[in-house]
C-alpha cells in the first residue's frame, strides 16, 4: 500500500480535532494514532484478519476471504496446546468448547485447583470457518499461536479473570448457562470498550439498552454486505479506538501486550522454520490485538520476547458441550445475543449466497459433497499485488442505510410470540399481536430505525404481552429469545469422548437408553430376572457418588452395607451433565480408578478427620467392594485417631464404626485386623479424653455422649482384645462436670457402671425438682438424660419418669415458662433419640384416655409382696394342679418312657433332696473328704 492511502482521512480528522477541541494535541493524537494503527496493520506483509467473538459479519467476511485468497497457512488466536482437539469437532454438534483441565496443580497456588480453560466455538464464528477450511482443505496447515493454557494462569495475578460486566437486565441464569462452570474463558476476538464512559456514551447516543444491541445495529448490519477491504479497515479502526481509549490497568495491559508478543514470536518462528511466504498465510486474531503497537509486531518486528517454560502441572484436554446461554454468561453478553447472532448468520448466508465452510461429517449440518473439500482453483491474491484504497473515509461519511420494513417478517414474529405466550399461560389474543406489530414499528422510529430489530421487537412484546405478572416459568423476553433462535446446546459425539465416558456408555448399553440425549430418562433394573443388570447398577451408584446431583438419581432401591436391592429405578440425565462426565475422564480411564483416587484424596487430605476416613472406608466397601483399599484406609483411620486431640467427630465415628462392625460380623468369618486395632485404640483414646471433655466448654453434650457410647458399646470387644476396664472406671471417677447436661450424663454413666443405683438416681432428680433455685436448669438435666440414651439405652424408662415427674410436680407458673425451653432442648439436642423416648412412653402410658384417671405410674406403684411358698401338700403333685386334674397325658408319657411309678396320694414328709437319697455314695464320699483333718 502506498504512503498516501489515508492522507485525506488524516487531514479531515486533524481539522475535526482542531475545531472540536481546545487544542489539537490530545484529540489529534488519538484520532491520527488510530489511522496510523490501521495503516500499519494494512501494510503488514502477513495479512491480518481482525474478527469479533461470535460475529456473523466476521464469519461471513472470513468465508469470503478464504475462498478468494486460498492461504496455505492459517494462524489462529487460540491456545496452542488445544490444536490436537480441533479434528474432533467433526464428531460434535456445535456449539462446543475446547477445554484444558488440571485437577492437581504444580507451580500454582493450591487454592486455584482445579484449573480450567475453555474456548467456545459456534458455527457463526470466524474461528470455525478458519478451522473448517484448514482441516478439510488438502495442503493447508492450521497453526495455533496464542499462549498455552498453562501461560493463561502464569500471567494472571488471581484465578478470577473478569470477562466483562454482566447485563443488569439479563434474566436469572438457568442450567444451560452453567455449562462452562467457573472456567477461565479464552476471549477469541473479544471486542468491547474497556472505557466505561465510552460505552455509556455509545449506548446513550445509539438509543440502545446494552452493548450487544449497539454492536448488532451499528457494526453487524453495516458490515454484513461490505467488501473485504472495508470490513478489514473498519474492524481495525474499532480495535484501535477501543485500545487507545482503554484505561491503563497495568496488569491487563501487560497481559494483552504479552499475548501479542507471544503470537508474533510464534508466527515468525514458524515462517522461518517452514520457509512459508507471508503472502500465503493469514493471521486470524481479535481486532483489539490486530491494532497492536508492541515492538514485536509484524513479520519484521523485534525478536526480543522470551517465552517462559510451562509449569509442571499436567493438563488434560477435551471437548465439552456449550450453549448460547453459557457463552453469554461467561463473556458478559446480553441474554439472547448469541442466538440472535446465529439467526443473523443464517439470514446473511441466504442473502449473500456465500457458501460457508463446514467440517465433513459435522453433526447438525448438511454433509458437504466431496468436491467441496477442495476449494476451487483460484490465483491467490497477494498483498503487494492488490493495493487497497481508502475505504474508511467513505464508510465514515456515508449515512446509515435504512432498510425498508419487512412487514411479512415482523407480522410472522408477532403471531408467533402470541402463540408462544398462550402456550405458557399468558392471556394473549390477536389484539396483542397487532399491538406488538405496531409498537415494534413505533420503537424503531423513536430510535431512528426504519426496520425494527429483534431487540425492538423484544421490547415491544414485553410491553404489550407481559403486563405485570409472569404466569409460567418463562417470561416474554425469554420466549422471544427462544422464538428467534433459541438456546442451542451443543453435544460432544461418542467418538470425541474420553475413554472413561465411552466406557460408561458401553457398560450402560444393556439399559437400551439414549444416554447422550438431553433430559431425564427413566431406567428400570430388575436384577432378579436379568442378572446382567447388576453391573449397570454398580456403575450407576458410582456415577451418583462422582457426578453432580441429578445426573444419576435413584428413585427406588438403595445401597447400604450388607444390603443390595433386587429392583431399582433411576432417573438419568447424563446427556444434560455431559460436561461433568467428560471431566471425570480427565482424572482416569475408568470410574473405579477415579473413585479410588477421590477416596484416597479425601482420606489423606490435610483436613481429613477420623470420621471422614471411616466414611471413605465405608464408600470403598460399598461402591468398589475393595477389601484391599478398605484395609489401607482403615489403617490410616487408626493413625488419624491417634493424633486427634478433640472429640468433635465422636458422634460420626461412633455411627460409622457401629455400621462397619455390624457389616463385618455378618458378612465375614472374622473381623479385619484394622478394625480390632481401631476398637482397642479408640477405647484407650476416649478413656483418656473423657475427663477433659466433661469439663471442656467446647465439647458438647452430644459429643461426650458419643464417647461414652463408643466405650460402652465396644467394651466387650475391647476387653476381649486386652483392654483394661479400670481405664473406664478411672476416667469416670476423674470426671467432674459443672454443666447440668453433662452432670446428668455422668450420673447415667455411673449407673451403667454400677456405681450409682436407680434409687439414688431417682433421689437426686427428686432433690433437683424440690430445689426452687435449680428448677430453671432442670431442662438441661433432662437434655443430658436424653443424650444418655445413646450410651445407656436402658435408661429410657427412667427418662420418661423424670419428664413425667416434672409435669406432675411443678406448678403452672413454673411449668409454663419452662415448656419452650424443654421443647427447644429436646428438639435441638436429641432429635435422633426422641423416637426411643416416645416408644418407651407409649409402652408405659395407658392406651386409652378413659384409663388415664385411674392409671398409677409404675414408679409410684407399691411393690407387691412376694408370695411365700406353701409347705402343705395337695392330693396330687405339688404346685401342678393341672396334671392332677388330667393325669392321662402324664401316664401316656410315663408309659412311653418306661416309668412304672404310681401317683402320690398323700404328701410325704419333707425328705430333702431326692437325688441324694437315691444315690448316697456321692454325699458320703464328700462328707469323708470334708472330715479329713
Amino acid at each position: 500500500m502506498n504512503e498516501g492511502t489515508f492522507t485525506a482521512l488524516r487531514s479531515q480528522l486533524q481539522e475535526a480535532a482542531t475545531a472540536f477541541a481546545d487544542g489539537p494535541d490530545a484529540l489529534e493524537g488519538i484520532l491520527l494514532g488510530i489511522v496510523d494503527d490501521v495503516d500499519r496493520a494494512v501494510r503488514e506483509p502477513l495479512e491480518i484478519f481482525p474478527v469479533c467473538h461470535h460475529s456473523p459479519a466476521s464469519a461471513l467476511a472470513m468465508a469470503r476471504r478464504l475462498r478468494e485468497k486460498q492461504p496455505k497457512v492459517v494462524y489462529l488466536e487460540l491456545c496452542e496446546d488445544m490444536a490436537p482437539l480441533l479434528t474432533e469437532l467433526r464428531n460434535c454438534r456445535l456449539p462446543v468448547a475446547v477445554q484444558a483441565f488440571a485437577t492437581e496443580v504444580d507451580g500454582f497456588p493450591a487454592e486455584w485447583a482445579p484449573l480450567s480453560v475453555v474456548a467456545p466455538i459456534t458455527e457463526a464464528s470466524a474461528e470455525y470457518q478458519a478451522i473448517a477450511y484448514a482441516l478439510d482443505t488438502p495442503g493447508v496447515e492450521l497453526v495455533l499461536v496464542d499462549r498455552s493454557s498453562d501461560h493463561v494462569f502464569q500471567w494472571q495475578e488471581t484465578k478470577d479473570e473478569s470477562a466483562g460486566p454482566a447485563d443488569p437486565d439479563a434474566p436469572p441464569a438457568e442450567e444451560e448457562a452453567a455449562l462452562h462452570g467457573d472456567a477461565v474463558g479464552v476471549e477469541i476476538g473479544d471486542l468491547r470498550p474497556r472505557f466505561a464512559e465510552l460505552e455509556e456514551h455509545l449506548l446513550r447516543h445509539g438509543r440502545v439498552r446494552h452493548w450487544s444491541e449497539w454492536w448488532h445495529q451499528y457494526v453487524e448490519l453495516p458490515l454484513g454486505d461490505s467488501d473485504h477491504d472495508t470490513y478489514r479497515q473498519v474492524m481495525l479502526l474499532i480495535g484501535s479506538l477501543f485500545r487507545r481509549l482503554a484505561p491503563g490497568d497495568p496488569h491487563r495491559v501487560r497481559v494483552d501486550e504479552d499475548r501479542e508478543r507471544y503470537m508474533w514470536t510464534r508466527m515468525r518462528r514458524h515462517l522461518a522454520a517452514t520457509g512459508t511466504d507471508p503472502a500465503d498465510a493469514l493471521y486470524v486474531c481479535g481486532a483489539f490485538h490486530a491494532a497492536s503497537r508492541v515492538e514485536e509486531f509484524g513479520v519484521h518486528g523485534a525478536d526480543t520476547f522470551e517465552i517462559s517454560p510451562p509449569s509442571a502441572t499436567k493438563w488434560q484436554h477435551g471437548l465439552i458441550p456449550s450453549s448460547h446461554a453459557a457463552i453469554e454468561a461467561q463473556f458478559g453478553l446480553a441474554a439472547g445475543s448469541v442466538s440472535i447472532a446465529a439467526t443473523q448468520w443464517t439470514k446473511n448466508l441466504k442473502r449473500t449466497r456465500v457458501k460457508p465452510y463446514r467440517l465433513a461429517g459435522q453433526a447438525g449440518t448438511k454433509t458437504p459433497k466431496k468436491a467441496a473439500k477442495t476449494a476451487p482453483a483460484s490465483v491467490p491474491v497477494r498483498a503487494e499485488e492488490a493495493a487497497a484504497s481508502d475505504r474508511l473515509t467513505g464508510f465514515l461519511r456515508r449515512p446509515p442505510v435504512l432498510d425498508r420494513l419487512d412487514e411479512a417478517e415482523l407480522l410472522g414474529w408477532s403471531v408467533e410470540i402470541v402463540r408462544a405466550a398462550r402456550r405458557n399461560g399468558y392471556l394473549a389474543s390477536t389484539a396483542d399481536a397487532i399491538a406488538v406489530f405496531e409498537t415494534s414499528i413505533l420503537l424503531a422510529g423513536m430510535r431512528d430505525r426504519a426496520k425494527p430489530t429483534p431487540y425492538d421487537f423484544q421490547d415491544a412484546a414485553v410491553t404489550c404481552i407481559e403486563k405485570d405478572t409472569v404466569p409460567g416459568r418463562r417470561d416474554v423476553r425469554r420466549l422471544v429469545e427462544i422464538m428467534l433462535g433459541g438456546d442451542r446446546i451443543g453435544q460432544v459425539g461418542y467418538d470425541a469422548l474420553p475413554p472413561l465416558a465411552r466406557d460408561v456408555h458401553d457398560r450402560l448399553a444393556p439399559l437400551n437408553l439414549k444416554l447422550q440425549q438431553r433430559g431425564v430418562q427413566r431406567a428400570l433394573l430388575d436384577m432378579a430376572s436379568r442378572p446382567e443388570l447388576e453391573q449397570c447398577s454398580d456403575v450407576l451408584w458410582m456415577l451418583r457418588y462422582l457426578m453432580p446431583h441429578g445426573a444419576a438419581r435413584p428413585i427406588m432401591g438403595e445401597r447400604r452395607l450388607g444390603e443390595r436391592s433386587i429392583q431399582e429405578s433411576w432417573d438419568l440425565a447424563l446427556g444434560t451433565h455431559q460436561r461433568a462426565l467428560i471431566e471425570l475422564g480427565y482424572e482416569g480411564v475408568s470410574i473405579e480408578q477415579v473413585l479410588e483416587q477421590r477416596l484416597r484424596r479425601t482420606a489423606y487430605g490435610p483436613q481429613a478427620t477420623t470420621a471422614t476416613v471411616l466414611q471413605a472406608v465405608e464408600d470403598a466397601t460399598l461402591y468398589l467392594g475393595s477389601r484391599r483399599l478398605a484395609e489401607e484406609l482403615g489403617r490410616h483411620a487408626l493413625e488419624v485417631l491417634a493424633t486427634e486431640r478433640s472429640v468433635d467427630g465422636a458422634p460420626e465415628v461412633l455411627r460409622r464404626v457401629r455400621g462397619l462392625l455390624a457389616y463385618y460380623r455378618t458378612s465375614e468369618p472374622s473381623l479385619p485386623a484394622w478394625i480390632e486395632s481401631f476398637v482397642k485404640t479408640g477405647y484407650a483414646h476416649y478413656c483418656t479424653l473423657l475427663p477433659t471433655a466433661f469439663t471442656d466448654d467446647d465439647a458438647s453434650v452430644r459429643q461426650v455422649a458419643a464417647m461414652l457410647g463408643f466405650l460402652f458399646s465396644m467394651e466387650s470387644l475391647a476387653l476381649s482384645l486386652g483392654c483394661d476396664r479400670n481405664q473406664l472406671e478411672l476416667a469416670v471417677a476423674q470426671s467432674h462436670p459443672e454443666d447440668p447436661a453433662k452432670t446428668a450424663l455422668l450420673w447415667a454413666a455411673k449407673t451403667q457402671l454400677g456405681h450409682l443405683s436407680r434409687a439414688d438416681l431417682r433421689a437426686r432428680c427428686d432433690e433437683l425438682l424440690g430445689n426452687p433455685l435449680v428448677v430453671p436448669a432442670y431442662p438441661r438435666y433432662l437434655s443430658g438424660f436424653l443424650h444418655a440414651l445413646e450410651p445407656v439405652p436402658g435408661l429410657a424408662d427412667f427418662v420418661v419418669e423424670a419428664v413425667s415427674n416434672a409435669f406432675a410436680r411443678l406448678p403452672d407458673p413454673v411449668l409454663l415458662p419452662w415448656l419452650p425451653t424443654l421443647i427447644t432442648s429436646l428438639r435441638s439436642g436429641g432429635a435422633d433419640l426422641a423416637p426411643l423416648l416416645i416408644r418407651e412412653a407409649g409402652r408405659v402410658f395407658p392406651g386409652r384416655l378413659a384409663d388415664l384417671d385411674t392409671w398409677v405410674p409404675p414408679w409410684r406403684a407399691a411393690p407387691a409382696p412376694a408370695a411365700r411358698p406353701s409347705r402343705g401338700r395337695s392330693a396330687g403333685p405339688r404346685g401342678l394342679p393341672l396334671l392332677a386334674a388330667h393325669p392321662a397325658t402324664c401316664d401316656a408319657v410315663a408309659n412311653l418312657l418306661g416309668c412304672d411309678d404310681t401317683w402320690q396320694t398323700t404328701a410325704p414328709a419333707p425328705s430333702g433332696a431326692a437325688l441324694l437319697t437315691r444315690h448316697p455314695r456321692t454325699a458320703e464320699a464328700l462328707g469323708a473328704l470334708l472330715a479329713t483333718p
